[in-house]
C-alpha cells in the first residue's frame, strides 16, 4: 500500500507547496509520512464529525482543503478547537494532510472544477501567478547538450503553456584551466588553459521546480563544476494562478445564470450585484474568498464573476461610473458552496493514481455557517 509520503509527493507534483500563499500552511500537519494508507477520508474542513467518521471507517489519513493548523499551536491539549482536534488525531493515530491555496493555484484545481460545475468551457487562469519564474542557463559541451536538455525538461524545466521542453541554444566557446586536485572532463589537473565548443542552454523554470531542475542538470552534466546562472523573470507563469475564466455554451440572462449557480452549488441564497436581464456568456470564478480578483475579472471582460466572502463595499466596484448600473454581475455564492466540490475533485484525482486505497468523501457538511431566509415582507 502507498505511504502518506508517496501520496503527498504525487499531490505536490500537481500542486507544489511553494505555490501556496504566504499566510498558508499546507502539507502534512499531523502524522508520520511512512504510514501506509488503505483508507482515507476527504473533506473541505476537519471537524469532529469528520474525525469520528474516519475513526469509524478505520482510516489512516484525512485529506482536507482547509488546514487545521494555520498558526503555530502553543499547546496540544483538550482545550481550544484546533488544539483539541490535533490531540484527537494524534491519539487516534490518524494523519492529517492539507492542500489549500496551492490547489487553488494549480491547473485543474479548485477554480477550474468550479468553472466546470457551472458549465464554463475551456477555462484558463483568471490571474496567472506573477514573479514565479526564472531563467536557468548552463553551458555544456555539444556532445552532452541533448542529455542535459532532456534531464532538465523531465524535471519540470521549459514548460510554457501547453508546451514542454522549451529551450534556447546558442553556440559559443568556453575556456577554463583545471586546478591541482581537479578531475576535469577535458584536459588534465594542473594543466594548460582549455578551449571547448559549448552550447549555452537556457530554460524557463518556475521557482518551485528550480531545485529539481538544477539537480537534474548537475546529474546529467559531464563537468565536475557546472557553470550556470539563474535570472529572475518579471513575468507571470501559465503553470499557476488564481481563479478561472471561460465561456458558457451560449448566452443566458443573469437571472437564469443565478438559478444555475444556486442549483449547481446547492447554495440556499446568493448575494449579488447585477441586472437580472443582463446577458451572461463570459464567466470568471474563484473558489473561496476571491473578491480581490474582481478587477482582474472586469479587465478580462467577464459578464459575471462568481466567488465568495465579498464585503459590502466591494460590490460597488462593479457599478458604472455614470449610471451606477452594474457593468459586470458580481456574485457571492458562499465560501463552502464554492469549494465543497474540492472533496470530489481530490477523490477522483487520487483514486485514479492510487486505486488500491479507498478514498471516502465525507458525508458531513463541514461549514459551521447556516442560512436563515425569513419573510421580510
Amino acid at each position: 500500500m502507498p505511504t502518506i509520503r508517496r501520496i503527498a509527493q504525487s499531490l505536490e507534483q500537481w500542486a507544489p507547496p511553494a505555490s501556496a500563499q504566504d499566510y498558508d500552511n499546507v502539507g502534512l500537519q499531523v502524522g508520520r509520512g511512512d504510514t501506509e494508507v488503505q483508507r482515507a477520508v476527504l473533506a473541505l474542513d476537519l471537524t469532529h464529525d469528520v474525525l469520528d467518521e474516519a475513526i469509524d471507517a478505520g482510516a489512516e489519513l484525512i485529506v482536507t482543503h482547509h488546514p487545521l493548523i494555520f498558526q503555530p499551536l502553543k499547546h496540544v491539549t483538550g482545550s481550544g478547537y484546533a488544539n483539541n482536534l490535533a490531540l484527537r488525531l494524534a491519539e487516534s493515530g490518524i494523519a492529517l494532510y492539507s492542500i489549500h491555496t496551492n490547489l487553488d493555484a494549480a491547473p485543474g484545481g479548485v477554480s477550474f472544477a468550479l468553472a466546470e460545475r457551472l458549465g464554463v468551457s475551456k477555462p484558463t487562469f483568471l490571474a496567472p501567478m506573477d514573479d514565479a519564474t526564472c531563467k536557468l542557463v548552463t553551458f555544456v559541451p555539444e556532445s552532452h547538450a541533448e542529455a542535459v536538455h532532456t534531464a532538465m525538461a523531465d524535471a519540470g524545466g521549459g514548460r510554457i503553456g501547453d508546451y514542454d521542453a522549451c529551450a534556447f541554444r546558442t553556440r559559443g566557446t568556453g575556456t577554463f584551466r583545471p586546478g591541482e586536485g581537479t578531475n576535469p572532463h577535458i584536459g588534465t589537473a594542473g594543466g594548460e588553459l582549455e578551449t571547448v565548443e559549448e552550447i549555452r542552454l537556457e530554460m524557463e523554470v518556475t521557482q518551485w521546480a528550480l531545485p529539481a531542475v538544477r539537480a537534474a542538470m548537475h546529474q546529467a552534466h559531464p563537468y565536475e563544476e557546472v557553470a550556470h546562472d539563474v535570472y529572475p523573470l518579471d513575468q507571470s507563469t501559465t503553470q499557476a494562478g488564481m481563479g478561472a475564466i471561460g465561456m458558457l455554451d451560449g448566452v443566458m440572462p443573469l437571472s437564469a445564470f443565478l438559478d444555475r449557480v444556486s442549483s449547481q452549488l446547492d447554495a440556499e441564497s446568493l448575494r449579488y450585484a447585477g441586472t437580472p436581464d443582463a446577458p451572461v456568456e463570459r464567466v470568471a470564478v474563484c473558489g473561496g474568498a476571491g473578491s480581490s480578483l474582481v478587477g482582474a475579472a472586469q479587465g478580462a471582460g467577464a459578464d459575471a464573476y462568481v466567488t465568495a466572502d465579498v464585503k459590502y463595499h466591494d460590490f460597488f466596484r462593479v457599478l458604472g461610473t455614470d449610471t451606477g448600473t452594474p457593468q459586470m454581475a458580481f456574485i457571492d455564492a458562499g465560501h463552502y458552496e464554492t469549494e465543497a466540490l474540492t472533496e470530489s475533485l481530490l477523490r477522483d484525482w487520487l483514486a485514479e493514481r492510487f486505486p488500491a486505497v479507498t478514498w471516502q468523501r465525507t458525508s458531513h457538511r463541514t461549514s459551521p455557517m447556516r442560512t436563515f431566509v425569513g419573510d421580510a415582507g
